[in-house]
């Protein structure tokens, strides 16, 4: 293993951050896996998972078992993970812009397509191989407006050559479930069944520019553009991971989801040895434009009446809002069947605050389909 600090662009004299990436395996291996934990400061499981990750990545190499050159950064946002506010911290958030510090990532689709046209060929290996090198320019190309854009551009340098891509989270009240590419589901499901997912959330475009889809999203528009000509690989499997919800922190969970990834990532070849057959899928995937997002119609107490990871039915009673003072209940009902993937964590919500995510199977929302 071999540590590198990165160092980021500083908003003040005399304070200085930067990222530490630890690399694993023979550098010039043919594959490349990225794997980053904490972008969201304030979401730990992803952070423990990545020590485990630590440890088994040292063991593997020590026996000569990585096929694939593999960069681990366990800590993504430093700058996050040094917020807080009364004493609760705040990393998703950069308080100063208020940006959510996983959204607005560059995607490069047109820079990468002005410098490759008129250089692609029949060779697919080939085609990747400039594609990368025309991502790596566009990004060095970048010069950091603040240490936000600091922060984008050395993790999407860090990761712009890997063939899989992982972004480590969580979310509120939620169940194993993670978010990747429609077009690059088949290669993907293999870990969406290894993690036991219980939503699996697609789409091409899901309007955040988020780390993941700065990868996916700008492969696929590649693809569409110069795919009927020229042999174009999906080239990121990026995805993001949700290790369910934040409380979810225990060794118990974290060796069992570095293990599945661990088997992920021997199954498609990037280490030796023979990975356990996937199991089966939970639940199969569905469109992220088909998830049902409920928010607060009035102010009170969260009681719920199902738990996350449950199949809901359309109409069925979720959750009751009580107003302390009235004692009035006033229930929240689905209107859609499907996963309910997250619930609100914390107890009690304000009017028009979010509630609760359901994985419906049908399409029904368009444009931006992040939250915020």
């Amino acid at each position: 293993m071999q540590s590198r600090p990165y160092p980021l662009l500083s908003a003040v004299p005399g304070v200085q951050a930067h990222l530490t990436g630890l690399h694993f395996g023979p550098a010039d291996a043919p594959r490349k896996v990225y794997i980053q934990a904490g972008l969201h400061a304030d979401e730990i499981p992803g952070m423990l998972v990545a020590v485990v990750l630590q440890e088994r990545l040292k063991a593997l190499e020590a026996a000569g078992q990585l096929r694939a050159a593999v960069t681990l950064v366990p800590v993504a946002n430093p700058m996050g993970l040094g917020q807080t506010v009364l004493g609760s911290p705040v990393g998703r958030f950069e308080l100063g812009s208020g940006q959510n510090f996983n959204r607005g990532f560059p995607m490069l689709h047109a820079e990468i397509a002005e410098a490759i046209e008129g250089r692609l060929g029949d060779d697919g290996a080939r085609n990747a191989a400039l594609i990368r090198r025309a991502m790596a320019d566009a990004l060095d190309a970048i010069v950091p407006a603040n240490p936000m854009d600091s922060l984008h551009k050395t993790l999407m340098r860090l990761a712009h050559d890997a063939d899989i891509v992982l972004d480590l989270h969580c979310s509120r009240d939620s169940p194993m479930h993670l978010y990747t590419g429609e077009a690059i589901w088949a290669e993907v499901e293999p870990l969406a069944r290894y993690l036991g997912a219980k939503a699996s959330l697609l789409a091409i475009d899901a309007g955040g520019q988020s780390f993941d889809e700065a990868f996916s999203t700008t492969w696929y528009r590649l693809q569409q553009q110069f795919g009927d000509r020229f042999p174009i690989p999906h080239g990121s499997l990026a995805s993001t991971i949700e290790h369910r919800g934040q409380r979810d922190v225990s060794w118990e969970l974290a060796t069992q989801d570095a293990g599945a990834i661990l088997d992920y990532l021997t199954h498609i070849g990037c280490i030796a040895g023979q990975a356990p057959p996937p199991p089966p899928l939970p639940h199969p995937a569905t469109p992220l434009a088909g998830s049902e997002y409920l928010y607060a119609p009035v102010p009170g107490v969260v009681v719920l009446r199902a738990a996350p990871g449950d199949l809901i039915e359309a109409g069925q009673t979720l959750l009751d809002i009580v107003d302390p003072v009235t004692a009035v209940r006033t229930p929240v009902s689905a209107h859609t069947r499907g996963v309910l993937f997250m619930a609100r964590d914390v107890r009690f919500a304000r009017q028009g605050e979010p509630l609760a995510r359901i994985a419906g199977a049908t399409a029904s929302r368009a444009g931006y389909l992040l939250s915020a």
